[in-house]
């Protein structure tokens, strides 16, 4: 009699079968990722119509010999234009008083801010008043801080610097010098406008640093015997680079492109003449198209260069808040 086995060969599960729910899915997170982003299309298209058109079309002029007093003569002229701006005694002289303003500005600037931001990072009395009124200088229009300094403080007759020439020297009864500062020194007058108007600017950065330190850190320093010199120059002054860097870097995008103070200050005369308004002269009273285009394109990517170190320094920054 023969047994036949009722054991069965174990069966072998068939594989799932693949859903298309992930594909599904991705397809769905990859809509929403555009409805998302749809909302800002408009706006990024705007800021190309606005910012990106126009310098498209400032480089293409750069490479064109355009004068609107000779029309005839128009036409491709490569980079000649390019040449001329760093071959040209005049347009060099702006570039090196472009560098050389932006420079002492920015140093000194970041200097005296340093300075009163470690004063007004103390606590006293009515320091909230102070911190506000520190502030003011940064808040004047340009123009108007320009004129104010102009017609204010450097005027020979009247102004503020020969009346208190005159006042301390009625103190000996002698004559006071009545110098005529535009005339003497029109550069560091100039340097000296925009110093006060952009120190408050690097205080505000550096005050926001410092408040930034570890008081425990500071406090255990002066606790095992460091003096304010060594708190300053091994503690605070590292912690303050990065901020400093910052300053520097957004003060120096603005002064390049600084045209308010040459202009309403000195026109430009005696040597003051930046590139901005180099450019300005170039363009509206020479008519040169081509050039002033030229001129432009090399301050862009001047300020795009100072631009790129900045947002470096910004991440890392954030990187280190984080």
């Amino acid at each position: 009699m023969t047994t036949v086995s009722t054991d069965r060969a174990p069966s072998v599960d068939k594989p799932p079968r693949r859903s298309s729910a992930p594909d599904a899915a991705y397809s769905l997170s990859s809509r929403e990722r555009w409805m998302r982003r749809a909302p800002l299309l408009p706006g990024l298209i705007f800021l190309i119509i606005v910012t990106q058109l126009p310098f498209v079309a400032t480089l293409v002029i750069s490479f064109m010999r355009w004068n609107a007093l000779s029309p005839q003569n128009k036409g491709f002229a490569g980079i000649d234009n390019y040449r001329k701006v760093f071959s040209d005694s005049a347009l060099r002289a702006s570039i090196v008083f472009t560098i050389v303003l932006t420079v002492t500005v920015v140093l000194v600037s970041l200097l005296l801010g340093m300075l009163i931001a470690l004063l007004l990072d103390r606590a006293f009395f009515g320091r909230g008043v102070v911190r506000t009124l520190m502030i003011t200088p940064f808040l004047v229009v340009p123009v108007a801080a320009a004129l104010l300094f102009k017609h204010g403080i450097y005027n020979p007759s009247f102004g503020l610097l020969n009346g208190t020439l005159t006042a301390i020297w009625n103190v000996f009864n002698g004559s006071a010098p009545q110098p005529d500062w535009l005339t003497e020194h029109p550069k560091l007058m100039i340097e000296a406008q925009l110093i006060w108007q952009w120190t408050p600017f690097m205080m505000l950065i550096l005050l926001a640093g410092l408040q930034s330190r570890d008081k425990e850190v500071v406090q255990a320093a002066h606790v095992d015997g460091a003096s304010p010199w060594q708190v300053f120059r091994y503690i605070t002054f590292p912690h303050l680079r990065k901020y400093l860097e910052l300053g520097g870097l957004l003060g120096s995008i603005y002064i390049v492109q600084n045209f308010d103070s040459v202009f309403t200050i000195t026109s430009g005369g005696l040597g003051t003449a930046n590139l901005p308004y180099t450019i300005y002269q170039t363009f509206f009273s020479a008519h040169d198209y081509g050039l002033a285009s030229a001129q432009g394109v090399v301050v862009v990517v001047g300020s795009l260069i100072i631009a790129t170190f900045a947002l470096r320094v910004v991440s890392s920054l954030f990187e280190e808040g984080v």
